[in-house]
């Protein structure tokens, strides 16, 4: 098996993923794009079991939303950096795929919530890019 390690951005908090991953996806709901400021945000679902604290666990604060049944994010109290979290059964763990520190080797299988998406946003590859 594959593991996969993460951090924040100050290094206060790091993590590790036991693969396989289970999904990989891009979720163009509201709630995350007010959660991640971005047009989506891409996130990598694995059983909870497969997710290790490494250190600064307790750096990790958490946000519920309140009055929705599944929505939560969290993040490092010190530098602000979207780090993994419990699904509400327990039974998962949602990772920002920005907070790991090497490739994953795969890319994201799938759209969510692509009916609630930005207007703004351009999928593909229409985008002139800057190196």
């Amino acid at each position: 098996m594959t593991t996969f390690g993460g951090s924040c951005l100050c290094g206060e908090v790091a993590f590790e993923v036991e693969g396989p991953l289970d999904r990989f996806l891009n979720c163009h709901c509201s709630r995350c794009r007010k959660a991640t400021g971005t047009a989506h945000s891409c996130e990598v679902i694995v059983k909870a079991s497969a997710l290790r604290w490494l250190r600064g666990e307790a750096a990790v604060a958490r946000f519920d939303l309140p009055g929705a049944r599944s929505f939560a994010t969290a993040f490092c109290k010190r530098c602000g950096s979207p780090m993994p979290h419990l699904t509400r059964s327990g039974r998962e763990a949602i990772i920002h795929a920005g907070a790991f520190d090497q490739p994953l080797g795969v890319s994201p299988d799938r759209h969510v919530h692509w009916a609630s998406r930005a207007q703004w946003y351009v999928h593909g590859d229409e985008l002139p890019v800057e190196e």
